[in-house]
């Protein structure tokens, strides 16, 4: 069977989001034990065009970017339609030592995962800009929304505190997971992760997504069961009800923060108790 362009597209951002990864000296905790910051990434495709991102541009703010308008911001003189965009997303699963590390932790980060906040996320920084880089050379007009200039964080009336360009709905429309109870991400590889994109000029296959509700792999909203995660936060910031963000973020900024800065120098803002010690850590829980 002839590959078609399509698919070659895809072998070629996955070569390459891959080798990144593999070879990359930033793919560091940067403890001094060459441990790798990440497991082996996974890596979805979604259309531009595709009706979530109109819905999350309704539902959100109007301060919310569809990959269009991001695209626009990145290349103003580069006029486009969402059909001609895809988007590439990729989730990065933390390593099971770091995970062992902070499912040990009731109160404050451990600092295995500390280190994968800062310089862990330096990688997906990195690679998101590398990304970007390698498919315009290869002929590919590409950005990483996250990296743009007028990337913030907004308020929004509707869900609090919110920014431009979400890793996590992202990730939802290709196919990558689906929301719990705390507001992270459920993937195939669980919660304990972090997410990156890239928007390009190009033809990609948008993946499968094997679910239809935003919700689905939440064992509270599948079957009325767990909140394992209700227990896991030391802010209180999550309940029936849900995420509290405000409550979370002061915790973050006011507790986790200075103490991963004063006891392993990191320079991020770690907690993520949430994200270990459940049964979505590093799988789908409805799964066996």
């Amino acid at each position: 069977m002839v590959e078609s362009q399509c698919e070659k597209n895809a072998a070629l951002v996955l070569r390459l989001v891959e080798d990144f990864w593999a070879q990359s000296s930033e793919n560091s905790l940067q403890n001094g034990t060459g441990e790798k910051a990440w497991e082996r990434p996974l890596v979805g495709f979604s259309r531009g065009d595709d009706p979530l991102f109109a819905r999350y541009a309704h539902d959100l703010a109007p301060f919310y970017w569809p990959p269009a308008k991001a695209f626009a911001l990145a290349f103003p003189e580069t006029p486009v339609t969402a059909a001609e965009l895809s988007v590439i997303s990729w989730i990065l699963p933390q390593t099971a030592r770091t995970r062992a590390d902070q499912k040990a932790c009731t109160q404050l980060p451990a600092e295995r995962w500390a280190r994968s906040r800062d310089f862990g996320e330096g990688f997906n920084c990195s690679l998101r800009r590398y990304l970007a880089e390698a498919l315009k050379k290869k002929g590919f007009a590409a950005l990483a929304p996250e990296r743009l200039a007028a990337f913030d964080y907004q308020r929004s009336e509707r869900f609090g505190i919110a920014s431009n360009w979400s890793e996590r709905h992202t990730a939802h429309v290709a196919g990558l997971g689906t929301f719990g109870l705390s507001d992270g991400l459920i993937t195939p590889q669980g919660k304990a992760v972090r997410i990156g994109s890239v928007v390009a000029r190009m033809d990609l296959p948008a993946s499968r997504r094997a679910y239809t509700g935003h919700q689905d792999w939440c064992l509270w909203f599948a079957r009325g069961t767990c909140g394992a995660c209700i227990k896991r936060c030391p802010a209180g910031a999550i309940s029936a009800a849900g995420h509290d963000k405000d409550k979370c973020r002061k915790y973050i900024r006011e507790t986790t923060a200075p103490y991963a800065q004063k006891r392993f120098g990191t320079q991020a803002t770690p907690c993520g108790l949430c994200q270990v010690g459940i049964p979505c850590e590093a799988k789908i829980p409805l799964q066996p």
